[in-house]
């Protein structure tokens, strides 16, 4: 039975929450696509490195093993597999290792079968400024893509929380390390007020996904003529989920 609540409504309130109720459920299944596509890649990444230091035939692909693996995964339909992406991913799982905090008990026993035989690499690399599940939900894998350029972790770390608290686009975080801001604000005597210009004039990021983004575009399986806007993107992602 319907709620006393619904027929106290107005038609133009009914308008609204429908509308909340779409943006709110677009939005979560942006964010979950987002998620997916970024453990998928720090998976790949996983199975790589291990594969190098311990596969059972390794020395019979001796230093081809990213190219060939590339051609077999390629073949066979997986997306962003080139040798470059596999590379990322590898250095992906490399520089953030505490992402695997944010998989879950089945997740692992699923997907990692040799988690309770390695000791992961924790130490190889500094710990992020921010949380692993914050860090899943509010970046994408592109932004990813840019942080790794950043070869200092203390850089690294600044440009994600910049990045989280401004809700950067990739295009914006990609032009602020161009601009050296990590370095003018090193340089700055007043860090807050450059803090407080630079995210007032920053591109901001909306709730759903960049469909222009090659990564997400080519893991959802979509086709040119299918990806028209936004409304339309919001459609798929529903239809997903």
């Amino acid at each position: 039975m319907a709620t006393p609540a619904l027929f106290s409504l107005s038609f133009e309130q009914l308008v609204a929450a429908i509308g909340q109720v779409h943006a709110e459920l677009a939005a979560q299944a942006s964010r979950a696509v987002n998620t997916s596509l970024t453990l998928r890649n720090w998976l790949i990444g996983c199975y790589i490195s291990e594969y190098e230091l311990r596969g059972a035939d390794r020395a019979r692909y001796g230093d081809k093993i990213i190219e060939q693996l590339s051609e077999r995964l390629m073949l066979a339909g997986v997306s962003r597999s080139e040798a470059r992406e596999l590379r990322r991913y590898r250095k992906f799982y490399l520089t953030y290792p505490s992402i695997r905090e944010s998989l879950s008990p089945e997740l692992i026993s699923k997907l990692l079968p040799f988690a309770t035989t390695v000791n992961f690499r924790e130490s190889l690399s500094p710990e992020s400024g921010v949380a692993p599940d914050e860090l899943l939900s509010r970046i994408s894998f592109s932004h990813f893509a840019e942080l790794l350029r950043c070869e200092d972790a203390t850089k690294r770390s600044f440009y994600e929380v910049e990045s989280i608290q401004g809700s950067w686009t990739v295009r914006e975080l990609k032009r602020q390390i161009h601009s050296l801001y990590y370095e003018r604000s090193g340089l700055s005597r007043d860090k807050q007020k450059l803090s407080r210009l630079t995210h007032q004039q920053a591109e901001r990021q909306g709730p759903l996904l960049d469909i222009r983004d090659p990564y997400l575009f080519e893991f959802l399986g979509l086709k040119s003529k299918e990806v028209m806007g936004e409304s339309r993107l919001e459609d798929l992602l529903i239809d997903k989920f």
